[in-house]
């Protein structure tokens, strides 16, 4: 017998589409159920204020970079400007520094900025140093992005210390590692009126003051360190760790010669002696009294001796120490109690310089200008590879005298100044302003 299935055919067919629909409702539903990714619609509902004050605060801090950028350039220029202002004229650096700053857009006329200006800095390592000046400029910066953190305005400031222009040196020793470079020993009072010490070397003693000695001087500067800071005096502060300072005669060289004038010249008389090439160099003993002409004195090997009692003066004149063989280099010995007084000339190759020692002098030759009050060296004395002693100048007799040598020593009382406006020298030291801190 067959049997027959109920609702077969294109019926059962209708049914089974229905079933299978609703079974695919039933897996839907369970799906949607247990499907989560709705919730990251919510998390970035309730996170975009965060993320809009994110986005917001890094264009908010590259507006705070690029101001205190602008700030530091303010400072910087201001700073600079009033060292200038200052010594050039002494002028009024608060007055010149507040108008840099207005240049740069901070006026101190806006309630937002201000504008500190201070000779000498108030902090720092220049702090007391009459010749630092400082600037500090704020700015009050009201937040937009940040405000959702901290609704407080933002205040930011830059500081910058600027050194007026030294180019006031009388002595300068060029070695750039000798410990005592610059030394001044025993009972030695050496007093530099107006005018700076600088010192090349590297060395952490590179200055020394030892025993009972005092130096004043109006500004000390030093590549390396000093010791023996009790015995110093000065206006403008001792710094170390500074820029080497530039040899200001490095571009002038001996010059060319033949022949002998005078060989191995000596006297005891009264005389007066020419310019020319003194071979085998001058020797004068007790009671010599020597007038020197203008001109150049180029002494070819052998040595130039002062002895005690004796007397050599002459106005523009310029004493060359050289060697045309290579050799038998010349040395200085001024003993205590000559009589000397030299002055450079005002116009020529030389002017300025009242002593000129050949670079290729070995590097130590003794150099020794010892003659006590007595003795006067007006101009430069530039002797850059030589051990330059010196023991010179009375308190009120003394004018412009510059000592360049590899090493110096002062080995007795001595007195320098710098007033030599009139006298042609080089000036050691920096000329223009420089940003230190």
């Amino acid at each position: 017998m067959r049997v027959s299935r109920p609702c077969s055919g294109p019926w059962q067919r209708a049914i089974d589409g229905l079933r299978i629909r609703a079974l695919d409702g039933v897996r839907a539903l369970r799906d949607f159920r247990r499907d989560d990714r709705g919730s990251y619609l919510t998390a970035a509902a309730l996170l975009a204020p965060t993320l809009a004050g994110i986005m917001g605060l890094g264009v908010e801090y590259g507006t705070w970079v690029q101001r205190h950028q602008s700030l530091q350039g303010a400072a910087d220029s201001a700073a600079v400007s009033a060292a200038v202002a200052y010594s050039v004229n002494s002028g009024d650096v608060a007055a010149q520094a507040t108008a840099v700053a207005a240049s740069y857009g901070f006026a101190s006329t806006n309630p937002n900025v201000n504008v500190a200006v201070n000779r000498p800095p108030l902090s720092g390592a220049y702090s007391g140093n009459s010749r630092a000046v400082e600037v500090v400029i704020s700015y009050t910066q009201t937040r937009s992005f940040s405000a959702i953190w901290n609704s407080t305005p933002l205040t930011m400031s830059a500081r910058s210390t600027a050194l007026t222009p030294e180019a006031n040196g009388c002595t300068l020793a060029l070695n750039a590692t000798a410990s005592g470079a610059a030394s001044a020993g025993g009972s030695t009072r050496v007093v530099l009126n107006d005018c700076s010490l600088y010192v090349n070397s590297s060395s952490p003693t590179a200055l020394t003051v030892g025993g009972s000695a005092s130096l004043f001087s109006n500004m000390i500067g030093v590549v390396g360190g000093v010791s023996g800071t009790a015995g110093i005096t000065t206006t403008g502060g001792i710094l170390t760790g500074q820029s080497s300072i530039q040899d200001p005669y490095s571009s002038v060289n001996v010059p060319s010669f033949s022949g002998c004038n005078q060989n191995n010249y000596s006297s005891h008389d009264t005389a007066t002696i020419s310019p020319g090439v003194y071979c085998g160099g001058i020797k004068l003993t007790a009671g010599a009294v020597i007038t020197m002409n203008p001109g150049t004195y180029i002494i070819d090997r052998g040595d130039l001796t002062v002895n005690g009692g004796a007397t050599l003066t002459g106005n523009g004149v310029t004493l060359v120490f050289t060697s045309s063989t290579g050799n038998q280099w010349p040395t200085v010995t001024i003993n205590g109690n000559a009589v000397v007084s030299l002055t450079a000339p005002r116009s020529g190759t030389y002017t300025g310089i009242v002593i000129l020692a050949d670079r290729r002098i070995p590097v130590g030759a003794d150099f020794k200008f010892t003659g006590g009050a007595l003795q006067y060296l007006g101009g430069a004395v530039y002797a850059p590879t030589t051990a330059l002693s010196y023991a010179g100048g009375s308190t009120s007799g003394t004018t412009c005298t510059q000592l360049i040598g590899d090493t110096l020593n002062f080995t007795g009382n001595s007195n320098l100044s710098v007033d030599c406006s009139s006298f042609g020298t080089k000036p050691i030291g920096s000329t223009s302003p420089r940003i230190v801190q």
